[in-house]
């Protein structure tokens, strides 16, 4: 565990963010540059040659993912014998941004703003496989950008096996080591329930999950059935990925929009 003011090379530690089973979170600054980085530093036991060829492997796949949503990597390096990546630093995570009271227009901004992202990589065949909120990252303007790619699958694999993911935001049939580009919808559609009904169905759920009333209460029909859709356990009864998705979200959400703007008339 590293210590506030400890150097990392050109980095100096100032406090721990967070930690799992896979790495430590710092927030640090560079010291070169004059700005402050998230750093994450792998556990030093769980690095080894195999791991370093698998995170080599995805990480060239995570570099073709140029999209305004999706996280780079500053750097990944060895520095005084620990692996180290370097990543911009975000204000909070979608985590812990939703303790407190989101707006319908603020969901939907960040609900179109993870789904762009997702599309991107689908696109490029890739998997997250760890969409969550703590992996979103928000940036000044309410900017949303997804992270982990390629770490999180090298993360999943190492620590806890092919076959997991978060526990509440992972895909039934990824619980099964069967992930796929509708596992990603799925834990879209989740967080999207989770933004617009304050809670997250757990699975199994039946339909209406719970706050159903509060979701229905809100959104216009089609927004809902874009949810439904996405959290739908059977696969093949999903999206097929996020790019069709996204086509879906943006129809309804002209009509979430005008929905809304009817709703406040009333109330005005």
């Amino acid at each position: 565990m590293l210590r506030a003011r400890q150097r990392l090379g050109k980095y100096r530690i100032e406090k721990r963010i967070s930690s799992g089973g896979f790495a430590v979170v710092y927030q640090a600054m560079d010291t070169i540059e004059g700005i402050r980085v998230a750093l994450k530093v792998p556990h030093a036991e769980i690095i080894t040659e195999e791991v370093l060829d698998d995170f080599r492997q995805e990480v060239r796949l995570a570099v073709r993912l140029e999209h305004p949503h999706i996280l780079q990597l500053k750097n990944a390096s060895f520095i005084d014998n620990q692996f180290v990546i370097a990543f911009p630093l975000g204000e909070k995570t979608l985590s812990e941004r939703l303790r407190s009271r989101l707006s319908i227009t603020t969901a939907l901004d960040y609900s179109a703003q993870m789904i762009e992202a997702v599309a991107c990589a689908h696109q490029h065949r890739i998997i997250h496989c760890d969409i969550k909120p703590e992996n979103l990252i928000l940036f000044s303007g309410n900017r949303l950008k997804l992270t982990d790619f390629g770490i999180a699958k090298v993360a999943q694999k190492t620590v806890r096996g092919s076959g997991t993911g978060t526990i509440g935001y992972m895909a039934p049939e990824q619980a099964m080591g069967k992930p796929s580009l509708r596992s990603d919808v799925f834990s879209l559609g989740l967080i999207m329930y989770r933004m617009f009904s304050g809670i997250w169905p757990e699975y199994p759920f039946d339909w209406p999950p719970e706050n159903y009333s509060r979701l229905r209460g809100r959104l216009h029909p089609d927004m809902i059935a874009v949810i439904r859709r996405a959290i739908e356990p059977v696969p093949r009864k999903r999206y097929r990925d996020a790019v069709q998705m996204l086509k879906a979200f943006r129809l309804a959400k002209s009509k979430a929009v005008a929905h809304l703007a009817r709703k406040r008339r009333k109330a005005g």
